[in-house]
């Protein structure tokens, strides 16, 4: 547990929502775990997602990143270009550090007011910076989702639609997302097909107490 029981009780509403978070290295594959919880009836939060909302065309965010990395890194329609900024971060370490001090801080208390303001009983916060940005401090369970890094390549690739070389390079670039000394309670392999990492997730929530509240995404 990352939070004291006392702390997830409601003033005088009942019990606050049991929060996940869930990391792992970049491509492997956090968002199909998240997918899996979803469909278990787990609010998801992507941090990812609270990103890009924050810097659409006209925000606040969006105008402080130009400033630091110049007009090049907004498209013609005035949105961000995440694969010029990301071509830039991802091979200067220091240019990466000044993003993250202007994007962190704003995603973080985002995320916190969605905790708080949520009436799910389960909430899961997907985050590859979960434990470096301090939101591991909001979570009850650290979930680590890993995989081969041959299968991070690969997936990498088909995503991004880059070269071996390239892929290679931002896997490489990567710092660690658990800091040494921190030990996730769950830590769920996806190296394999999609079955046996649904029957991990299955596991760790009967562990947890989680009833898997099955519902469909679709429609």
């Amino acid at each position: 547990m990352r939070r004291e029981d006392a702390d997830r009780q409601h003033d005088s509403a009942g019990m606050r929502p049991f929060v996940i978070g869930l990391t792992g290295p970049i491509a492997a594959g956090k968002s199909t775990v998240a997918e899996m919880l979803r469909e278990c009836g787990a609010e998801i939060i992507d941090a990812d997602a609270v990103y890009r909302s924050l810097v659409t065309p006209g925000s606040k965010l969006l105008a402080r990143i130009v400033d630091r990395f110049g007009a090049d890194v907004v498209l013609p329609d005035g949105a961000l270009d995440r694969h010029t900024l990301g071509g830039i971060v991802f091979r200067d370490p220091g240019a990466l550090r000044d993003l993250e001090r202007l994007t962190h801080p704003a995603v973080v208390a985002a995320i916190r007011d969605s905790i708080a303001t949520s009436t799910a009983p389960v909430i899961v916060v997907e985050a590859i910076k979960l434990v470096e940005s301090g939101l591991v401090d909001d979570v009850d369970a650290l979930w680590l989702v890993d995989a081969a890094p041959e299968m991070r390549a690969r997936r990498l690739m088909a995503r991004n639609g880059i070269g071996a070389e390239e892929a290679a390079a931002r896997l490489a670039s990567a710092r660690p997302v658990l800091p040494r000394g921190t030990m996730p309670e769950v830590t769920i392999d996806n190296s394999g097909d999609r079955e046996a990492t649904r029957a991990a997730v299955a596991a760790a929530l009967e562990a947890s107490s989680i009833r898997c509240e099955t519902r469909s995404t679709a429609g």
